[in-house]
């Protein structure tokens, strides 16, 4: 290996580390999670959990800590299986505060339940406010806490997670916590199978674009299940990480995965398409308003319908990355007003859609929607005629806020609201801007919504005979509540014995309430009418009316029209129906008439009851009455992470002789990912050639900060013949010893102020090797080649970052920086820096536009010698940022002329400032179905057509701008007087390729506009700009 070679990679083994510890928010873009608030996290032990928390969200905590101790003993007899020693439990109260959790990396979307990872084995969770819910999640990590247990203790050497595909980690997951009845798999399952797109294994772990791996990988689960045994399941498990997948059917079930493929689909097919065709096709049911028939995978959901029946709110995702909130005419689906959302509001961070619908205003003026914003939800209001935000309303110690109702007086919003995890019905006085809580208990209390008369909320709730008993643990399915505001006396309306019933709208007259429910294994809209008690069949749908959650909202009645609209699930995607009022009656059902297995994932018959299915039967088994101790302050004690794993590599030759060097790193961090250290060590050849660093960084509060020490040498080396005939190798050694610190405040996502402040040390050393002709050698100290540097830096930055990354390159948004960072010491000069980068998509491509300026103004005597490092800006050094492609150093010293007759015509590039535009139209060909013109997964390509134009100057240059085909340098002898500064350009074209989404690499052909060689090849391994 070659001593380039070998400082390369020594670098960027260093350069990982660095990026392993840094927070975001230090780098040079990149989006911020901000913590908007501190939590006071407690922590208590429970037989197998060390259970973190704040005191805010004790109570719920307390029976969350239940919930786990009973998974544990469902899971450890399924799995067969015990911890050796406690698992983390970090709760947070509601989905805000879990999305400034530290204890995972990156930014957690409104689609994330919780988290189980494997450097600490903990799984962290929101609350959500049902308690069958919360129950759900927390089965479903523990499952996840098993799978790590296993792959990381028993025979870790030989088992492996790596090429376990997503569908099987969380179909596992979602089987044993689930079962196998469950009516929104079963929907999925209905709608693929009338598709005729049933998945084989093959497909699903191909392409998990296609086929959503919770929903397919829990209706596989659930037929080995139910086929094999529930011992089947872990057993496959256990057998997949030492042999992989495909061959772990064959050893545990005796059949390969592709026949097990056909099997299940037959199995489903027959389970599921006798019932679904006596059912009404979706395209039948009443007129598709929102989304095209027939398309795939649409995303139109939460409608909300104005009270005269003329327009319909709802949130849809036209392209691939932003989801907004619409309103469109409710008879012709035609768009009348759109809110931009984050991409142009500051404001808030994201729209609130997944559990939550916005509410009209009585005289259909202003539509009211919840948002995420600093670290809380928010109502905001805005006016439909012109999309114009009115008000934004922070509602005090609420953390959450799901689902708005506006009063008919146009007075209040009722919403349901989540404090320490536990939800209840709020009353927010729009004018008086104050709350009334409605409920104070632990039930579930969610979807409000008004009668006419504005004397009664109905609600869906899972209280009422029959319902959650908080001591067993035993949950009630969901019914309908209905709560006097006045008064707060609450009863419960419960159509049917079974199944969920839930998201409530009152009839115009207020003599009837239409509601979802899944009693027979199909989710359809029913109307119950109050004075009758009578319950009527409103659709009868082949799949079904659904949300992307089986609980999210997904009906809306007009208040005075009485128009209905609801989102139905088809073709892998959700779009919205329109129903009149006259149509709205419904046909007469007797309940539980009969019972219907159209729930239950195949194979309809199990070979038995299951374990799975005995212990979800089963509440009391594994429930223990913890006591619970005081709690004590969570640890800020500091935990090996990971040893990055030592790197050995040799040189051999070269004008540096022969070494040996090497690397290791190791990465500590607390149980909350607060608080994080590095420490590197670096060996290069000799004693002097050991260098190190140290960093820490806090992320606990909203100002986060890095602080670090480093050391770093950098050899350089050269051999010369001797007078007499021998060898002289002469070993020049850089020693850049660095202190400092960097403090980030963020002030949403995506903007920060970033601080800086530090200093360097530039130290010397060259040492001598002389070798006489016979070979002998005697080392000569030179010593110190010159004077030590030291700098002194300060800096201010203003960061911005709204992109969306696609394949290889940002597609949509934009992202800034500028900069500004006083150096003072052995030079004393001020760098600026100014980057701002604008990504405009127009499907599929995108047109990307960049300007660039970094300059060192104030240099002084040093302005002019460009051959000072400290002060010189290039644009011919391909992996700095101001490279324009086809003007390498490397490409031009490899010309005949420079190499032969030392003519290389480098002047142009080099200068204490610089400026950089370019221009590139990117064409995503080969990738995933939904962003690429090609389907091709395995090699993401991007193709590129790009124009690049750059300039470099001093201050002693003429201010003159003078565009020239010529190769000239700035200061050339045949020339008299200064040259005017002249910038260089290139156009061409490129393809960049994702590798195994470990490193994108860029091969370009550029056409060159200022050198003799017109035309150039070159590679770079870095993203797109």
């Amino acid at each position: 290996m070659r001593r380039l070679s070998l400082r390369a990679f020594l670098s960027l083994f260093v350069l990982s580390l660095l990026v392993a510890v840094r927070p975001a928010s230090a780098q040079y873009f990149g989006q911020n999670k901000v913590q908007y608030e501190q939590f006071d996290f407690q922590m208590f032990e429970t037989d197998q959990f060390d259970v973190y928390f704040y005191p805010a969200e004790r109570q719920a905590v307390e029976d969350a800590a239940r919930m786990a101790e009973r998974w544990y003993d469902r899971h450890s007899r399924t799995f067969l299986r015990e911890f050796q020693k406690n698992k983390p439990l970090i709760f947070y109260a509601n989905s805000p505060d879990f999305q400034q959790t530290n204890a995972v990396r990156g930014q957690l979307g409104q689609g994330t339940g919780g988290v189980t990872e494997s450097i600490k084995e903990r799984v962290i969770m929101p609350l959500t406010g049902s308690y069958a819910e919360t129950d759900h999640v927390l089965g479903h990590e523990l499952v996840h806490s098993f799978q790590y247990d296993i792959a990381l203790r028993e025979d870790g050497s030989n088992f492996s997670l790596r090429d376990m595909p997503l569908w099987f980690i969380e179909g596992m997951a979602e089987y044993l916590s689930v079962g196998r009845r469950d009516s929104h798999t079963a929907m999925w399952m209905r709608d693929a199978a009338l598709r005729e797109d049933l998945p084989t294994i093959r497909q699903l772990t191909r392409d998990q674009q296609s086929y959503f791996p919770y929903r397919y990988g829990h209706a596989y689960m659930a037929y080995v299940g139910g086929k094999y045994g529930d011992a089947a399941v872990t057993d496959l498990y256990k057998m997949s990480g030492r042999v992989g997948v495909d061959s772990a059917f064959v050893y545990t079930l005796g059949i390969t995965a592709d026949s097990l493929s056909a099997e299940w689909k037959e199995a489903t097919r027959e389970a599921v398409l006798p019932g679904a065709s006596e059912r009404t096709p979706v395209d039948s049911v009443g007129t598709a308003v929102i989304g095209e028939p027939g398309a795939d995978f649409q995303l139109n959901i939460s409608p909300a319908v104005s009270p005269d029946g003329r327009y319909v709110a709802f949130i849809s995702r036209r392209n691939l990355f932003n989801t907004n909130l619409f309103v469109a005419d409710a008879e012709t689906g035609e768009i009348v007003q759109e809110l931009e959302g984050t991409r142009s509001n500051p404001h808030f961070d994201a729209l609130r859609f997944i559990d939550s619908a916005g509410a009209w205003s009585p005289d259909g003026r202003r539509f009211a929607f919840i948002t995420f914003a600093e670290g809380r939800n928010e109502i905001n209001t805005f006016n439909v005629q012109t999309g114009e935000i009115k008000t934004r309303t922070a509602i005090e110690d609420v953390g959450a806020i799901h689902n708005l109702a506006w009063s008919p007086d146009g007075q209040s919003i009722a919403f349901s609201g989540l404090e320490g995890g536990l939800s209840d019905l709020y009353v927010y006085n729009l004018e008086a801007k104050s709350v009334r809580q409605l409920t104070n208990d632990r039930y579930a209390a969610l979807q409000p919504t008004w009668s006419p008369d504005g004397e009664t909320l109905a609600f869906t709730t899972d209280r009422g005979p029959n319902g959650t008993n908080f001591e067993t643990l035993e949950y009630g399915e969901n019914r309908i509540g209905l709560i006097d505001v006045e008064s707060g006396e609450t009863r419960t309306i419960r159509p049917f014995s079974t199944g969920m019933q839930h998201n409530p709208q009152f009839s115009p007259d207020g003599r009837s309430i239409y509601f979802i429910a899944d009693q027979d294994g199909y989710k359809d809209v029913y109307r119950h009418d109050l004075d009758e008690e009578a319950t009527y069949r409103v659709t009868e749908i082949q799949t079904g009316v659904s949300g992307i959650t089986a609980l999210s909202p997904t009906l809306s009645v007009a208040r005075r029209s009485g128009r209905m609209m609801f989102s139905v699930f088809s073709n892998g995607g959700y779009s919205i129906v329109g129903l009149p009022e006259e149509e709205t009656e419904g046909e007469r059902v007797v309940p539980d008439e009969q019972a219907s297995t159209a729930a239950i994932l195949p194979p309809v018959q199990s070979t038995d009851e299951g374990l799975v299915g005995s212990y979800l039967d089963d509440p009391l088994t594994g429930l223990r009455d913890l006591e619970f101790p005081t709690s004590t302050k969570a640890s800020d004690r500091l935990y090996l992470d990971r040893i990055v794993p030592p790197s050995v590599g040799a040189s051999v030759g070269g004008p540096v002789g022969t070494q040996v060097a090497g690397g290791v790193g190791f990465l500590f961090s607390d149980i909350l990912g607060h608080r994080n250290l590095s420490v590197f060590l670096q060996a290069n050849g000799t004693i002097k050639d050991i260098g190190g660093g140290v960093f820490y960084s806090n992320q606990e509060n909203r100002m986060n900060y890095t602080v670090g020490v480093s050391h770093q040498p950098s050899a350089y080396g050269q051999v010369r013949r001797t007078r007499n005939g021998g060898l002289v190798q002469i070993v020049q050694r850089i020693f850049r010893t660095q202190a400092g610190g960097q403090a980030s405040y963020p002030f949403s996502q995506t903007n920060r102020l970033e601080l800086g402040l530090g200093g360097t040390r530039y130290g010397f050393d060259v040492t001598a090797r002389v070798f006489d002709q016979l070979g002998r050698s005697r080392q000569v100290d030179v010593g110190s080649s010159r004077d030590p540097l030291y700098f002194g830096r300060a800096s201010l930055a203003y960061v911005g970052d709204f992109s969306n990354f696609g394949l290889t390159a940002p597609l949509q948004g934009g992202r800034y920086r500028f900069q500004v960072t006083p150096q003072f010491g052995s030079r004393n000069f001020v760098s600026v820096l100014a980057d701002y980068r604008r990504y405009l998509r127009r499907d599929p491509v995108t047109f990307a536009v960049r300007g660039l300026h970094r300059g060192n103004y104030g240099a002084g005597q040093f302005e002019g010698e460009l051959t000072d490092s400290f002060v010189r800006e290039t644009l011919g050094d391909p992996y700095q940022v101001g490279f324009v492609r086809g003007y390498s150093f490397n490409s031009i010293f490899e010309e005949p002329k420079c190499r032969s007759q030392n003519i290389c015509r480098i002047g142009r590039l080099y200068g204490t400032r610089m400026a950089l535009g370019s221009v590139e139209l990117r064409v995503p060909l080969l990738g995933p179905e939904v962003l690429s013109l090609a389907t091709f997964e395995y090699l993401p390509t991007d193709l590129v057509l790009f124009a690049d134009a750059g300039v470099a100057w001093t201050s002693e240059d003429l201010s003159e701008l003078s565009f020239s085909s010529s190769t000239i340098r700035r200061s050339d002898p045949s020339v008299s007087g200064s040259v005017p500064v002249q910038p260089v350009t290139s156009a061409g074209m490129s393809a960049r390729v994702n590798v195994l989404g470990a490193i994108v690499l860029e091969a370009f052909y550029a056409r060159t506009f200022q050198r003799t060689k017109t035309w150039d090849f070159g590679v770079l391994l870095r993203p797109g700009w």
